[in-house]
């Protein structure tokens, strides 16, 4: 039995589907049951409600798995108590996302806080096998109501590239891994589109797929911290997010791999094909 945490966000629910599709016994752990897919996508699944502070249910969840799959916004409490309940239940082997540059003297503190999570699955003694993905393409839809109404997007950037993403490779990635945990126990994997790209080129493939210009508008780290505060971020959200984006502008997301495609037998989506399969969302 394979457990899927964070299993109604993008790479979990994918990798649900993924799993469930393939006839591997999968359970889906949600803390609101109704917002598990009506459409038939689940089939097969298992769901499981359950909630990060109350080990019991996460006891529940655990009761007869053998893999976790362990998905979640890398809050650290909330990973250890997942840990923690995998280990009271013997479950054997945990496949975390984590951050490629989670360190414990990161100046980041998403970054350090998945550091802190990897000691805990390192010292749980359970086998493990670590995904590190480059940033999501699928973050991009956050600015699509922006780029609908005026035909661009800030970011501040700047000509930093990156090797973007698409999360459902990420969740295909996730899936093989956890269908075959003994083949990948101990590694590190970096997960990563086919190609370097910068949110110039972002904005091209968008106007490609919109069939109208898309507006890369630049601003400084500090500019963007206070427009995301402006527009309802919270401030250490926002503050994170703003020293992120100055890191890439400085080189810290320009790396690329082919662990995806060694994974899941499969080139990696492009940032073309992400733009025109997502499309009708920037129009």
């Amino acid at each position: 039995m394979i457990l899927t945490t964070g299993a109604t966000g993008r790479i979990g629910a994918e990798a649900v589907r993924l799993l469930a599709g393939g006839g591997l016994a999968t359970r889906a752990l949600v803390r609101d049951p109704t917002r598990a897919p009506q459409d038939g996508s689940w089939s097969g699944a298992e769901i499981a409600s359950g909630d990060f502070e109350r080990p019991d249910t996460l006891d529940a969840a655990m009761a007869g798995v053998d893999t976790l799959l362990l998905i979640s916004p890398s809050v650290p409490a909330q990973e250890i108590a997942a840990i923690d309940s995998a280990v009271r239940q013997g479950v054997k082997h945990v496949v975390k996302i984590t951050n490629h540059r989670a360190t414990e003297d990161s100046p980041v503190d998403r970054r350090r806080d998945h550091a802190r999570i990897e000691a805990h699955l390192r010292a749980s003694g359970l086998s493990h096998t670590l995904l590190a993905p480059n940033l999501f393409m699928q973050n991009l839809l956050v600015v699509a109501p922006v780029v609908r109404q005026t035909h661009g997007f800030v970011m501040s950037t700047g000509d930093g590239r990156f090797g973007m993403v698409d999360s459902r490779d990420v969740a295909a990635a996730a899936a093989a891994v956890a269908a075959a945990p003994g083949d990948h126990e101990g590694r590190a994997y970096l997960l990563t589109g086919p190609e370097l790209v910068s949110y110039d080129d972002v904005a091209d493939a968008l106007t490609r797929a919109v069939g109208h210009e898309v507006e890369y508008r630049r601003v400084t780290p500090a500019e963007h911290r206070e427009g995301m505060i402006a527009a309802g971020v919270p401030e250490p959200v926002a503050s994170s997010n703003a020293q992120v984006f100055g890191l890439i502008a400085e080189g810290d997301a320009a790396w690329l791999s082919d662990d995806v495609a060694a994974l899941t037998g499969r080139r990696a989506r492009g940032l073309g094909t992400f733009a025109a399969d997502h499309a009708d969302v920037f129009r």
